[in-house]
C-alpha cells in the first residue's frame, strides 16, 4: 500500500470546527475572510435553500458580492458564474456539492457545510480539500444539529473529520469510514463492526459458505449448469471444510519438539497444508530437523490427508472414535449433493462392504458409519478406496 504523506511545500492544515447553524459565526467568517482578501464556498444541498442563505448574507454582511451556483441552472450561466469566481467577482459562493470536485480557487480559504451531518466521510473530506490551497490558513466549518440529537454514524462521521484536519491524513478517514461502516481494516489485523466478532478469516469462511449455500438451493436454477458440472466433480463443490472428531494419540510430543511456541507453529503450518505434496514436503522438514517422527505426530500429519478425502467425498464432519469411523455428509438433505459421483462412491462402498459399514438417517442428518478403524491411517486407506470406486 503505497500513501502519499507528503504535502506540498507552503502549505498548511485546515482547521475544522464542528458547530450549530448559527448567523453570527456565519457573518464572522465571512468578514474575516473578506478581510484579508481571501473568498468563501458556503455548501448547502438543498437547491431551495440556497437564495434562502445568500438573502441572510446580504443582510448580515451588506458588503459581500454573493454568487449562487448548482446543477440545475442552465451550463452557460453556471459557468459564467464559476468563472466570475475564479475572476474574484465575488466574495462569496454559495452552492451546491458540484464544488466537490474539479475546482481549484487558491484563494479561497474558507468553507462553510451547512447540514453536515448528512454528507459521508468521503464527502466532507473532498469539500474540505477545496480550500487551503495555498500558504494561507484555510478554515472549515461543519454546521449540523447537536451532536446530542445526531445518530451515532452522523456523530462519528462529524468526529473523525474533525480529528483527523491534519495533512496527509486521508488514509485515517478512509480506515475510520470503514470502520464506521463495519467492513473493518482488510490491510491488517485490526477488525472493527460485525467482523471484530468473529475474525477475517472466519467472517470469510461464512461468507463463502452463505454464497455456495444460495447457489445449490435458492438459486439452483440460475446455477443449474455449475451444479451438474459439481455433480460430475465430487463432493468438494459442496463442501467448504471437513472437520475432525476424535479420541486418538494425534500430536508432535514434548521430547519431540520441545519449544511449545514451536510446535504451536508447526500446527499452524500443517493446518495450511492441502495437497499430498505439501503434506510429504513438511514430512521430510521434520525428519531432517527433528529426527524420525513418532507414530502420534504421524498420525496427526495423516489428519490433512483424511480431512481433504473426506471434503471431496462430501463429508462435513468425520467422527473417528471407539475404533470406528461416522462420516457426516451435507446436512441439507434436499442439496444435490446426494445426486453426486462422490455419495455414489459411498453408496457403493457401502454395499460391498455390508459387514463393517452401513448408511443411517437421523434427525435428518444422512451419515455411514465404518467399524473397524483404529488409526488415521485405517481411516485414510479406507477413504481413498471409496475415491477409486465407480460411483451407483
Amino acid at each position: 500500500l503505497s500513501v502519499i504523506q507528503t504535502p506540498p511545500p507552503n502549505r498548511y492544515p485546515v482547521q475544522t470546527e464542528v458547530h450549530t447553524f448559527s448567523t453570527e459565526l456565519i457573518a464572522e467568517a465571512v468578514n474575516f475572510e473578506m478581510s484579508r482578501n481571501g473568498q468563501v464556498f458556503i455548501v448547502n444541498n438543498r437547491i431551495s435553500s440556497l437564495y434562502d442563505l445568500e438573502a441572510l448574507l446580504h443582510k448580515h454582511v451588506p458588503d459581500a458580492r454573493v454568487c449562487v451556483g448548482h446543477g440545475q441552472m442552465p451550463p452557460e450561466e453556471l459557468e459564467n458564474i464559476i468563472f466570475g469566481f475564479v475572476h474574484y467577482d465575488y466574495d462569496v459562493l454559495v452552492s451546491t456539492t458540484i464544488i466537490e470536485s474539479g475546482i481549484d480557487i487558491p484563494n479561497a480559504n474558507t468553507i462553510i457545510i451547512n447540514g453536515a451531518q448528512n454528507f459521508g466521510l468521503s464527502d466532507l473530506h473532498q469539500m474540505r480539500g477545496r480550500v487551503g490551497r495555498s500558504n494561507k490558513k484555510a478554515f472549515c466549518y461543519l454546521l449540523a444539529p447537536p451532536l446530542a440529537a445526531l445518530t451515532p454514524e452522523a456523530r462519528r462521521r462529524l468526529q473523525a473529520i474533525e480529528n483527523f484536519s491534519d495533512l496527509g491524513s486521508g488514509i485515517h478517514i478512509a480506515m475510520q469510514d470503514l470502520d464506521i461502516r463495519g467492513a473493518g481494516n482488510l490491510l491488517g489485523a485490526e477488525q472493527s463492526g460485525f467482523i471484530a466478532d468473529l475474525g477475517y478469516e472466519t467472517y470469510q469462511k461464512i461468507l463463502s459458505e452463505a454464497v455456495k449455500e444460495l447457489k445449490n438451493d435458492e438459486f439452483g436454477d440460475l446455477y443449474a449448469e455449475e451444479i451438474r458440472k459439481g455433480n460430475d466433480l465430487g463432493g468438494e463443490n459442496f463442501v467448504d471444510e471437513c472437520a475432525l472428531e476424535s479420541d486418538l494419540q494425534m500430536s508432535f510430543p514434548d521430547d519431540y519438539v520441545p519449544s511449545s511456541s514451536e510446535r504451536m507453529l508447526l500446527y499452524r503450518e500443517l493446518d495450511g497444508l492441502e495437497r499430498d505434496e505439501d503434506v510429504e514436503a513438511f514430512r521430510l522438514r521434520m525428519k531432517d530437523r527433528f529426527g524420525e517422527i513418532p507414530e502420534e505426530g504421524e498420525e496427526l500429519i495423516r489428519v490433512v490427508t483424511l480431512r481433504r478425502l473426506g471434503k471431496c467425498l462430501g463429508a462435513e464432519k468425520i467422527f473417528l472414535k471407539a475404533g470406528r469411523m461416522v462420516l457426516y455428509f451435507v446436512q441439507n438433505e434436499k442439496s444435490a449433493y446426494f445426486e453426486s459421483k462422490a455419495f455414489g462412491q459411498c453408496i457403493a462402498y457401502a454395499a460391498m462392504n455390508a459387514h463393517r459399514s452401513n448408511l443411517r438417517e437421523a434427525n435428518g442428518r444422512r451419515s455411514m458409519v465404518i467399524q473397524e478403524v483404529r488409526s488415521v491411517k485405517d481411516a485414510v486407506g479406507i477413504l481413498r478406496q471409496i475415491s477409486e470406486l465407480q460411483a451407483v
